[in-house]
């Protein structure tokens, strides 16, 4: 029987960088950090690498990967940009956004699930960055977790996902924004469309574009075998094993009669509480529940409660990315 590996966990230092840039060269993989969540990296050009990283997360090959590009000049590379490509590029990378658009023949199929599109971006972590840099590939890199999990946002996190399953994770602490990238769809440029909601949003990309974004709910059953466009699209995803069960809003004394059933408020309530009672930030801050919303699934997961019992997020912007999340997690087996 063949020996489990387990993950060398690695400081950010320039001996370790290095090593881990030659990983990624000779087809290994590594997870690693970005300011959204932590990734599971492979060379992008490497069919058999990237093979790699569907074979750790055990997901389907019908669910495409983001690559990643330390620069947008690197754009023409592994896809066709076109005028607003170039436009949100400008106002928003580095950072949480990523572009579907027309690939190159250099991207193989495995990554994009068969199609012809690419989503790409350029992430703005400085510790992944370097990573790109050192390495000079574009990277392939989706979250470091097994499929249809909580994302990670920890090296804690990743370990304890796929500890036995990679060889290497290279630790840069906690991601600032906790959440997935933005995703839109700029295959047809007259008609850009929202896949997936993150950090920048709807009406920043509008702002940018001088056009309306189509906002897209129609969401892709698990069970399907049908390509995806793009990551971050079906149905149910981001899960804890725990149901969860959402509420416009939540209530304390609710908690008290349901002690074997977790409470995640976005505020922490005032006065006295139940021990089944958390909360995402101390003043109900959305940025700052963002970033700690998946750590906290997971740790309610591990905590033996029957329910997870979660608040939605009230308005929009980085509000619809907290309550998509909280839909798919929520969403029935």
């Amino acid at each position: 029987m063949t020996k489990p590996v387990s993950a060398r966990t690695l400081r950010p230092t320039p001996r370790n960088l290095a090593l881990l840039a030659r990983k990624l060269r000779a087809g290994e993989l590594v997870a690693a950090p970005t300011e959204t969540v932590y990734g599971l990296a492979a060379n992008a050009l490497d069919a058999k690498a990237c093979r790699g990283i569907f074979r750790a997360k055990r997901r389907p090959a019908n669910d495409p990967l983001i690559v990643h590009l330390y620069a947008a000049k690197q754009l023409p590379e592994v896809c066709r940009p076109n005028d607003s490509a170039r436009r949100l590029a400008a106002a928003f990378w580095p950072g949480p956004l990523t572009l579907v658009l027309p690939k190159t023949d250099a991207i193989p199929a495995i990554v994009t699930a068969g199609k012809d599109s690419v989503a790409v971006r350029v992430p703005a972590h400085r510790v992944f960055r370097q990573l790109l840099k050192l390495s000079g590939l574009p990277l392939a890199a989706p979250s470091a977790n097994p499929f249809g999990y909580v994302s990670p946002t920890s090296a804690a996190h990743v370990r304890q996902g796929l500890g036995e399953r990679i060889g290497f994770i290279l630790d840069g602490g906690e991601c600032p924004i906790g959440l997935e990238s933005t995703i839109v769809d700029l295959r047809d440029e007259a008609t850009p469309r929202l896949l997936r909601p993150g950090a920048v949003t709807r009406e920043q990309l509008e702002a940018v574009l001088g056009r309306k974004v189509e906002v897209v709910k129609r969401h892709i059953p698990v069970a399907s075998d049908r390509a995806q466009v793009a990551p971050g699209m079906l149905t149910r995803h981001y899960s804890p094993r725990t149901p969860v069960e959402l509420h416009a809003t939540l209530s304390v004394d609710d908690a008290a009669y349901a002690p074997r059933e977790a409470f995640l408020f976005l505020q922490a309530p005032a006065g006295r509480r139940p021990r089944n009672v958390f909360s995402l930030d101390t003043r109900g801050d959305l940025r700052r529940a963002a970033r700690g919303l998946f750590a906290a699934l997971r740790r309610l997961d591990e905590g033996s409660f029957a329910r997870i019992h979660v608040e939605l997020a009230p308005g929009d912007g980085i509000a619809d990315a907290i309550n998509d999340r909280l839909r798919r997690a929520a969403a029935k087996r």
